[in-house]
């Protein structure tokens, strides 16, 4: 069994087209997935998506990109509130995005401390999102934890350096990867996965975007999960059975809710 652990249901919202992704996801193997919030109003949607699926959870805050959409920053409090429901296991994701800049530094700074701190009262891990901002990330990760205490956190479709995977397992951090893993420019990649522990690692789709080979260029969707955990499983040296029960297990572990 694998799970998909980030990906974005709400996007696929032609008729019918929903439930015919997540049948397509069961039929290759895909247990299980996490929709992600990225917006106070998607992570209630989020929410909704799960109550008409069993076998999906939702993580619920507020991405970098639409950081600046949302007014002021939401207080922690308020992102917490959401993460009452049983079938939210997670905050985020959140993080910083110096690549797209959508909104300004300084309102992505106080949106990714403001998500932390949820995840700090709610004792709910932390998806986040890192592009081209691997200093500020670490630095950040290791002030709120100076300040509110340790929190479960995971990189996830990690494609930033080594020097940030490294930052991130020192504080306990788990890291997840996308398709971008199969890429084939993306040997340095494989190697920082292969340098991973193996208890630390976890695999998604990020769908709809990101599609692995041999689907790359197409729309991408759970039921991919498949083609980048056995690339994972060769860069750890598993076969597609044991990557499967280790995801599955470092899953269980991170978001201990969805035990």
């Amino acid at each position: 069994m694998l799970i998909d652990s980030h990906c974005h249901l709400d996007y696929f919202n032609a008729p019918g087209e929903r439930e015919a992704v997540i049948a397509r996801a069961r039929a290759a193997g895909v247990a299980e997935m996490v929709t992600i919030g990225v917006t106070m109003s998607q992570s209630a949607q989020a929410i909704e998506i799960t109550a008409a699926h069993e076998n999906v959870w939702a993580c619920v805050g507020i991405h970098p990109l639409h950081a600046g959409e949302e007014g002021p920053v939401p207080p922690p409090e308020a992102i917490a509130a959401l993460a009452a429901h049983p079938k939210v296991i997670g905050i985020g994701e959140s993080g910083l995005d110096y690549f797209y800049d959508k909104a300004p530094r300084d309102v992505q700074d106080a949106n990714f401390r403001a998500n932390i701190r949820a995840a700090q009262l709610t004792g709910l891990p932390l998806a986040i999102h890192a592009r081209d901002a691997d200093a500020d990330i670490a630095r950040i990760l290791a002030e709120e934890r100076e300040r509110g205490g340790g929190f479960a956190f995971l990189l996830h479709c990690f494609s930033s350096g080594r020097a940030l995977a490294e930052a991130a397992l020192d504080m306990g951090g788990y890291i997840s990867f996308s398709g971008i893993l199969t890429f084939p420019k993306s040997q340095e990649l494989r190697e920082i996965a292969a340098a991973i522990p193996a208890e630390r690692l976890l695999v998604e789709t990020d769908s709809p975007y990101l599609a692995p080979v041999p689907f790359r260029g197409k729309r991408n969707e759970p039921a991919h999960t498949l083609h980048t955990a056995r690339v994972l499983g060769e860069v750890k040296g598993l076969d597609e059975a044991g990557i499967a029960a280790l995801t599955t297990a470092n899953f269980r572990k991170l978001y201990a809710k969805a035990a």
